[in-house]
């Protein structure tokens, strides 16, 4: 059974997403996939064709993730404002290194 104003609840509420705490994880896992940090860890390449941009906020970070891996690329956005949206922008930047690998 659920209380009607939802009171009950609020504990269980997921913590606030924090930029400044989950930048150097991401940045981290970027580096653990071997890509090249530039521009003071913001950007990142791969075998020098640029792949991620990183533009942290107040309340999340923007993100780039290059669509096909070239030297001028088309750019999908995305914005990383909780825990689950950022281990599924790390799903999709690894699905995306994995289909450049097998197309090389």
């Amino acid at each position: 059974m659920t209380p009607d104003d939802g009171s009950e609840w609020a504990a269980f509420a997921p913590p606030a997403f924090k930029p400044d705490t989950a930048l150097p994880v991401i940045q981290r896992a970027l580096r653990d996939l071997k890509l090249g940090p530039r521009s003071g860890g913001l950007a990142f390449d791969l075998r020098g064709k640029p792949v991620v941009t990183l533009d942290p906020g107040e309340t999340a970070i923007e993100a780039k993730l290059c669509r096909r891996q070239q030297l001028t690329p088309e750019w999908d956005r995305f914005t990383i404002d909780s825990a689950g949206a950022q281990r599924k922008w790390l799903d999709e930047l690894k699905k995306r290194l994995a289909r450049w690998e097998h197309e090389d």
